[in-house]
């Protein structure tokens, strides 16, 4: 083998150990650079020696005849400092308008959410109770008993209210005006 080609199998199994994330089978890693098992081997020995070596913040570190890239133990502080950091909550549209719905209906099952909605909510529920928006309050008394969301304190915290009795009322001119609208939409999607 070259050089030229040392290089693009490395590369290959680089990717591969990265991709996976866990460790990855020698055997498999050697049937997918098309090399025996002792050939794949050394290219990955050949290559962690290059991450030893190299002022590299991962390694590849050898499993039970797996192979896994890890970061480097000294560069866990940097790491932390990243982790611990706040992550930044962004309400899209479709959370912001899911949320509002179980605000203003609350309990409220999954269901119910998408049948207003009229497309699935599984993400945006799972996000806003990901945000501590949104949480389970109990499961409705009907059958499979389907659980009911509701608001949390954060979200109370969150939107300034002391209550959701605070929440602005819903102004009727408006809801006419959505409702008119969703005909409409629904009759051009009947027309086409």
């Amino acid at each position: 083998m070259n050089e030229v080609e040392i290089r693009k199998y490395e590369a290959i199994i680089e990717a591969i150990l990265f991709t996976m994330g866990d460790a990855v089978e020698i055997d498999k890693i050697a049937f997918a650079i098309g090399h025996d098992v002792e050939t794949t081997r050394k290219l990955i020995k050949n290559l962690a020696d290059k991450y030893q070596s190299e002022d590299r913040g991962v390694n590849i570190i050898e499993l039970e005849n797996s192979y896994q890239m890890c970061t480097k133990t000294d560069m866990y502080e940097y790491l932390i400092k990243v982790a611990s950091q706040p992550k930044k909550q962004v309400l899209t549209d479709v959370l912001l308008e899911t949320l509002s719905i179980i605000a203003y209906k609350q309990p409220i099952t999954r269901i119910e959410i998408e049948k207003i909605r009229g497309v699935k909510c599984d993400h945006a529920v799972n996000k806003l109770i990901e945000y501590n928006l949104v949480g389970e309050v109990g499961r409705l008394d009907a059958p499979g008993r389907p659980l009911l969301f509701g608001t949390t304190e954060d979200f109370l915290r969150k939107f300034g209210v002391k209550s959701i009795d605070e929440l602005p009322e819903i102004n009727s001119d408006k809801v006419a005006e959505f409702e008119s609208e969703a005909e409409q939409e629904v009759q051009l999607k009947l027309d086409v």
